[in-house]
């Protein structure tokens, strides 16, 4: 069964934790963000992505997002810098040839679109993160891991712009 059938009174456990928590609490919160993180990259993944290297590395991303949780739920593992190396070597290799030096209004295509999203959704957990390592101390490649997240969907998204041989247009403000 999935459920008990008494309810949870909003409280939750977390790995090694004797006591249940609120699913206020910081932890939590931060916790539902990188779940909903992951699973909108799952959707990226299966739906729109073509290109096998972008599709192996949204599932290496998934992986490090699991790993975060695991630190973050407690469950004594550390989150390390091989990952954020991972990530920034994509970010090179699929921002060569690019030219971005301005602001651009999302949805030119439906995939650059869902990679604007992607990145949006990469910098709400990135708050988060941030708040949350000011309460309790994580490792410090998982804000610079967030960090070159959302700008590896920038970058992507620019990139499938691009590729559709559509112009993104600048923001008129």
């Amino acid at each position: 069964m999935f459920y008990t059938g008494k309810g949870d009174k909003g409280k939750t456990n977390l790995f090694g934790r004797k006591q249940k928590i609120s699913k206020a609490s910081l932890a939590i919160e931060f916790l539902g963000e990188l779940d909903e993180l992951n699973s909108l990259i799952g959707v990226y993944k299966n739906e729109f992505s073509r290109y096998n290297a972008v599709r192996n590395a949204m599932e290496q991303i998934q992986q490090d997002l699991f790993a975060i949780q695991a630190e973050v739920a407690g469950a004594g593992k550390k989150f390390g810098k091989e990952s954020l190396e991972f990530l920034e070597k994509i970010i090179e290799k699929q921002s060569k040839g690019l030219k971005i030096n301005h602001f651009v209004v999302p949805g030119a295509n439906r995939n650059s679109a869902l990679l604007d999203h992607l990145r949006a959704v990469a910098r709400r957990v990135e708050r988060r993160a941030v708040a949350f390592s000011r309460k309790k101390k994580v490792s410090p490649h998982i804000l610079s891991y967030l960090n070159r997240l959302s700008s590896l969907f920038y970058v992507l998204a620019r990139r499938e712009a691009q590729k559709s041989g559509k112009k993104e247009r600048r923001p008129e403000y």
